[in-house]
């Protein structure tokens, strides 16, 4: 598991120190077939991005999700008991949704 220091280190671009411009120096190879490299350019062309840019932006965003769904919370006792009172409390009044919820839709439904 990587430690915080690690995962900011990986979103930081290496600064040539000549140009002040940001580099990126690791290299990422894979292998694609054709409709998903022909996807991906499309998708990159809408956002008006390179591959390399799309790629690496929804790899990063997609690894970022994956650790953050590791991240492990140690709270003390109080803390998880009240977090345990809030999940276990009945909702509070929404009228809002009540008039939402209430609201008959425009295509036909089965009765349950």
């Amino acid at each position: 598991m990587l430690t915080t220091r690690e995962r900011e280190t990986i979103v930081v671009y290496h600064n040539d120190t000549h140009s002040g411009v940001a580099v990126r120096t690791a290299p990422i190879n894979l292998r694609a077939f054709p409709a998903q490299r022909d996807l991906i350019d499309q998708a990159a062309a809408v956002q008006g991005k390179s591959r390399s840019d799309f790629m690496l932006e929804a790899a990063c965003d997609r690894a970022q999700a994956v650790l953050l769904d590791q991240t492990y919370f140690v709270v003390d006792e109080s803390a998880f008991r009240a977090v345990h009172e809030l999940l276990d409390a009945p909702p509070a009044a929404n009228p809002g949704l009540s008039r939402l919820l209430a609201v008959v839709p425009p295509w036909p439904t089965r009765e349950p």
